[in-house]
């Protein structure tokens, strides 16, 4: 019998395993650690950089699958709760049941189980009997009647039981996800470091400019055509980010990942969005880039796997990657998938 506690398909694939170094990102690493005399240092140090740029995406997408798989273990710990919940009240419901029945029994006990007719015989005050007769008569319907509901209410339990049983097995199983996607995560984004890191210093800090961003400084927002009000409000919250650091997996306020800045960004206009950025994409009404209007969401490539803030003069605002602070970037710095209207 399930206890009365609180003790969670899966959406995403069970079945993914992210591999931690591509085989790109292990051919540069290899190419830096043992380049041949004839390679052109030039090759090798581009090699490097685009398998760190690769590496990032990776780590994107795997930090969306760690997202989707915590937000899959949440619903899935309600589930449980409501289930064990629903389990114990039931379970209290059959026991007064049964306390009634165990009344009512022990009261046809003590009374006997002398034949009507008889008794009717040997009654003193037959007119008295027959009203007794009458009352047994409903006492008997309604005994049947308990009786009726405690085998529906024991089927119920029997359900939610089930139902609390599979909702934790699924919580279990989804709690390994988490920690898959968290480790696949990790294994991404130290290799990347230490491709970075094999960098020559003044490479390494030209690499943030070049990965995803052309230019230095904040863009010319002047001008800019209004949004809606809440998505005005989401663009001022999104711009009082700005400089936060990236962190996988959190939604703010101090850091944040790609979906958690848009996240947190909309919760501060009012506006609850999804987590996951594949997800964020589906959110509101999709536009063509060419009617983007600040506060629409813009998600890159083809799974959606990062995802900013559109601001207006061709800008976006988000959360780049692990290294990078929020800020500003041209909203042409990666293939654009699709555009939100929230």
């Amino acid at each position: 019998m399930v206890s009365h506690r609180r003790s969670t398909q899966s959406g995403f694939n069970r079945g993914v395993r992210v591999t931690v170094i591509s085989a790109a990102a292990a051919t540069a690493a290899a190419t830096l650690t043992g380049a041949p005399a004839s390679a052109d240092p030039k090759d090798t140090r581009e090699t490097a950089k685009a398998a760190v740029d690769r590496l990032y995406g990776e780590a994107e997408q795997a930090t969306e699958r760690f997202n989707e798989a915590g937000e899959r273990v949440d619903r899935l710990r309600g589930e449980a709760d409501r289930a064990l919940d629903a389990t114990a009240r039931g379970q209290e419901r059959v026991n007064r049941m049964r306390d009634a029945l165990g009344a009512m029994a022990g009261a046809q006990y003590r009374t006997g189980s002398i034949d009507p007719a008889l008794a009717l015989l040997l009654s003193a005050d037959p007119d008295t009997y027959l009203e007794r007769a009458a009352t047994l008569d409903r006492a008997g319907a309604h005994q049947a009647m308990t009786l009726d509901k405690l085998r529906h209410a024991q089927r119920k339990i029997a359900q939610t039981r089930a139902e609390a049983t599979h909702a934790l097995t699924e919580l279990e199983r989804n709690r390994a996800a988490v920690t898959r996607h968290k480790r696949a995560v990790e294994g991404k984004l130290r290799e990347a470091r230490r491709l970075l890191d094999s960098l020559p210093s003044e490479e390494r800090a030209s690499f943030d400019r070049a990965s995803r961003t052309g230019r230095d400084g904040l863009p010319d927002l002047s001008g800019v055509a209004p949004g809606s009000g809440r998505a005005m409000s989401a663009v001022a919250a999104a711009h009082q980010a700005l400089g936060r650091p990236y962190v996988w997996g959190a939604n703010g306020p101090s850091g944040f990942d790609c979906s958690g800045l848009m996240q947190w960004a909309y919760a501060q206009a009012g506006v609850s969005l999804p987590r996951t950025s594949q997800a964020q994409r589906h959110a509101g009404r999709m536009v063509p880039l060419s009617q983007a209007l600040p506060g629409d969401l813009v998600a890159y490539r083809a799974d959606a796997s990062h995802i900013g803030m559109y601001v207006g003069n061709g800008q976006v605002i988000h959360a780049p990657y692990p290294g990078a602070p929020v800020r500003y970037d041209p909203v042409g710095m990666m293939p654009v998938s699709s555009v939100t209207r929230i």
